[in-house]
């Protein structure tokens, strides 16, 4: 990595004749924010934190700064969203194998927490039983379930699909994860069927990173928005076990697990009772509501200020967690995603600097709570600043480039969108290449904030660099992005540096300047392709737009 964060300009020529002035793009701009948003004075951003109002207040003046107008509700610059919060505390859970006690020990066997009690939450002698990937699919004619009653019993689960080891299959999507595949629909699914709680057993290579990622994740308070009864929608546990406990839990009871987990690849695996396995204990649940908030910025169109483009990044990380070998409790969030909002502020400086007012209202939205669920753009998906149907389009940011250029653009859940034209175009003047999803069996195109928005029709464009460094090829890349996976992501040493090799970031945030522009300056609609999952919801809303 080189050691330098370049102060590179990029300038946009395509749209000189059309924008007036020049903007560029500047890494060393882009870098300073994101130093800031992810100093230990922020705290890792943690939503309904004091560093919430940090973030709040420095994103707005930047946006004022940068010379947009308030966006966001009453002429202000935030959405209220209503959440709910739920901190676990004093965690017991002891499994009975057969007679043998096994304690469960917090952030190393388990991870215990819910978002489906309201108070304290006990278990006694609640029986396990192995319900494969946890997947109802009546259309791919899957049923994990086959019929058996899992009404107060704890499931066992697998993370991912059941393509995942064995993609030739293709009984969903081959290695491409579906949505059945992230932990958000296997707790969804068990609280659906009446089980008592999860434990998705934890799998470095289906999860796409390590368990300490998910003891990060999951020890701190969860959010969720606020349903009348949690329940309906989520387990009183929800958690993961370690693949070393499962191992035990599953000899323990007599089960062979790795044959059990090529059983559960078939449509013909019916669930597998852990027999003299149960699970006691409990946890206390502080349950409460708090209030967060979207932030937003605007430039309003000056022909049809009714049709919006939109840049979204989540402002958000994990806030103050278990102190890591070094004694770091914050998780700063450099990468993860200081990186998105900077460019944010940085795409709206340079809409001011191109000294022209667009055509159609840009909208820069910085969400919250997306560590929790993307739940900061599902509450902004279901009560829209913009009306939806006249939204034209929009370009998510997360977790951008820290490395140097690189030759290609990765488009994550590609194939799906018109935008992709486009990008496709505009990469090309900077001698790059649009490429696949490097990592579809990841489940990326699920974990990000576009997609709220993408399920009601929205075409919204999720890309990052790709992996196929300018300066030592793939291979350089693979092993930046695998030690960002493996060292940084969702732990404490994801921090600023000025080691930074910014080149890269400043071209991608380059690129999605001209494609925001363009659609802003347009009066094209883009469309999601005729094999896209999104286009009837979107087809629905085509007598609002001309």
């Amino acid at each position: 990595m080189r050691t330098q964060i370049l102060t590179l300009s990029v300038s946009l020529m395509a749209l000189a004749a059309a924008a007036g002035a020049e903007p560029v793009i500047s890494g060393a701009r882009i870098s300073d924010d994101v130093k800031v948003l992810s100093s230990d004075e922020f705290a890792g951003r943690g939503v309904a934190t004091p560093a919430e109002d940090k973030v709040v207040a420095f994103v707005s003046k930047a946006y004022k700064d940068a010379g947009l107008e308030p966006g966001g509700e009453n002429g202000g610059w935030t959405q209220t969203v209503k959440l709910r919060k739920f901190q676990v505390s004093d965690p017991s859970l002891s499994l009975n194998l057969k007679g043998q006690p096994m304690p469960l020990v917090q952030g190393e066997d388990i991870t215990a927490s819910t978002r489906g009690a309201l108070g304290a939450v006990s278990f006694t002698d609640a029986p396990l039983v192995f319900a494969g990937y946890g997947v109802t699919a009546p259309e791919r004619g899957w049923d994990d379930f086959k019929d058996v009653d899992v009404k107060g019993k704890i499931i066992v689960v697998l993370i991912n699909d059941p393509d995942f080891y064995q993609p030739e299959s293709r009984t969903f999507n081959g290695k491409a994860m579906t949505y059945y595949g992230r932990w958000t629909y296997k707790f969804e699914e068990a609280a659906r069927k009446g089980a008592a709680g999860v434990m998705i057993i934890h799998d470095s290579a289906a999860a796409s990173y390590g368990w300490n990622t998910v003891k990060n994740s999951w020890s701190v308070a969860q959010f969720d928005i606020v349903r009348p009864d949690p329940s309906v929608t989520s387990p009183k546990l929800e958690s993961w076990i370690s693949a070393d406990a499962a191992t035990k839990i599953f000899a323990a009871a007599g089960l062979d697990l790795n044959a059990l987990k090529i059983a559960a690849r078939s449509k013909d695996f019916k669930p597998v009772p852990l027999d003299g396995i149960t699970l006691s204990g409990g946890y206390k649940v502080a349950a409460e509501e708090v209030v967060s908030r979207n932030i937003i910025g605007q430039l309003k169109g000056a022909k049809r200020p009714d049709e919006t483009v939109f840049y979204m990044a989540h402002w958000d990380h994990i806030g103050i967690g278990t102190p890591d070998a070094d004694g770091d409790a914050i998780f700063n969030g450099a990468v993860d995603n200081a990186t998105g909002v900077a460019a944010l502020i940085e795409l709206a400086r340079a809409f001011k600097a191109s000294g022209k007012i667009p055509d159609r209202t840009v909208a820069f939205i910085a969400v919250t709570a997306e560590e929790s669920g993307l739940l900061g753009s599902e509450y902004y998906a279901s009560n829209p600043i913009y009306p939806l149907a006249k939204t034209v389009g929009g370009i998510n940011m997360d977790a951008l480039n820290v490395s140097g250029r690189t030759r290609n653009v990765e488009v994550v859940g590609s194939g799906q969108s018109s935008l992709e034209d486009d990008l496709k175009t505009l990469a090309a003047a900077q001698d790059r290449v649009l490429t696949p999803d490097e990592t579809p069996e990841a489940g990326y195109f699920f974990r990000s904030d576009h997609f709220p928005l993408a399920k009601r029709g929205v075409p919204v464009l999720y890309a990052a660099s790709g992996l196929d460094m300018v300066e030592g090829g793939v291979t350089a890349g693979r092993a930046f992005d695998e030690d960002y996976r493996k060292n940084r992501y969702h732990q404490a040493n994801d921090e600023w540096s000025a080691d930074w090799d910014l080149s890269g970031l400043a071209e991608d945030v380059a690129l999605y300047y001209q494609l925001g522009a363009k659609l802003a300056n347009s009066t094209v609609w883009p469309q999601w392709r005729e094999t896209s999952e999104f286009k009837a919801a979107r087809d629905k809303t085509a007598v609002a737009r001309p």
